[in-house]
């Protein structure tokens, strides 16, 4: 069983449950697809060393995520097992197309039931199009919130869900959400990119979960890293630490509800990222990332 006080860095909640703040993205298991036994015993290594929150989606690898986390901890309820609709997989020069109607949010949440041979989801998360990187659309062809949280919903009243998260939204959205009991917000954040500051401090006052992705800056083309800024490698250099534990603790002590989600298919990352949790940034130091980007951001 996941022990979540072996992980450094503390707990914070998730759909009512107390988890280790640092817990793993599973985009990265799609690497295992020839070999799904080493990505199972990967990731029971991950859970042997204090993971208990996994993220994931039937998208990634086309479900060979879901099926290697079936493998490693089948409906074992000792790790928070999250998953995301609105987005699904096709064989198409661009793999990820939207299905974002109601019934095609209930059509994913079973194939993620399937594929991960679960009867609940401990979080769904809602991706909408809204925002960037990657998938939007013109406000006008948005699937109506409503309808997709009212489905969401019914869902979790049947018991299939948990727990509803929202990913890639507006602060208009979230605060439109809020009565269903929205449990966490996953959206594009990091220690240089930092325009949702106003939807964290939401987050923080309505007790909802921060789960950020591209923790450490972005993968696409001409988009920040948090690891090329001068001042996170002086500071890595002091403490003696690599930039993206230095990113990491940022993050984490930027704010009490933060959770992170970092993927890697490789022994030594996975135990870097834990360890991230244990890096204690010294108020100067705090002062000096935090003013890298102004962090009172546009409202959104």
């Amino acid at each position: 069983m996941a022990d979540h006080t072996t992980i450094p860095g503390g707990t914070a909640t998730l759909a009512g449950r107390a988890i280790a703040r640092i817990g793993y993205g599973a985009m990265a298991l799609e690497r295992f697809d020839d070999d799904r036994e080493a990505g199972a015993a990967f990731l029971r290594h991950a859970v042997e060393l204090g993971v208990d929150h996994i993220d994931t989606a039937e998208f990634y690898g086309d479900g060979v995520a879901n099926d290697v986390i079936r493998r490693a901890i089948g409906s074992s309820d000792a790790v928070a097992v999250v998953s995301k609709v609105g987005p699904v997989r096709v064989d198409a020069p661009i793999p990820l197309v939207l299905a974002q109607r109601p019934e095609e949010l209930r059509a994913q949440v079973e194939a993620n039931l399937r594929t991960l041979g679960r009867d609940r989801l401990d979080v769904v998360n809602l991706r909408r199009p809204e925002i960037g990187p990657g998938l939007t659309v013109p406000d006008e062809d948005l699937v109506d919130l409503d309808d997709q949280l009212a489905e969401m919903t019914a869902m979790r009243d049947e018991g299939l869900i948990g727990g509803i998260g929202l990913s890639a939204v507006r602060i208009e959205s979230l605060r439109r959400a809020l009565p269903v009991g929205v449990v966490c917000v996953q959206n594009a954040y990091s220690l240089v990119a930092r325009e949702f500051e106003a939807m964290l401090t939401l987050c923080v006052a309505e007790d909802i979960a921060w789960v950020p992705f591209f923790p450490l800056g972005s993968g696409f083309p001409g988009l920040p890293k948090v690891t090329d800024e001068p001042a996170v490698q002086r500071i890595a250099a002091e403490l003696g630490v690599s930039p993206a534990q230095v990113g990491l603790a940022w993050l984490l002590g930027h704010a009490p509800n933060t959770l992170l989600i970092p993927g890697t298919a490789n022994a030594d990352h996975l135990a870097e990222n834990l360890a991230a949790g244990a890096v204690e940034l010294t108020a100067e130091q705090t002062a000096a990332l935090d003013a890298l980007t102004p962090a009172a951001g546009a409202q959104r």
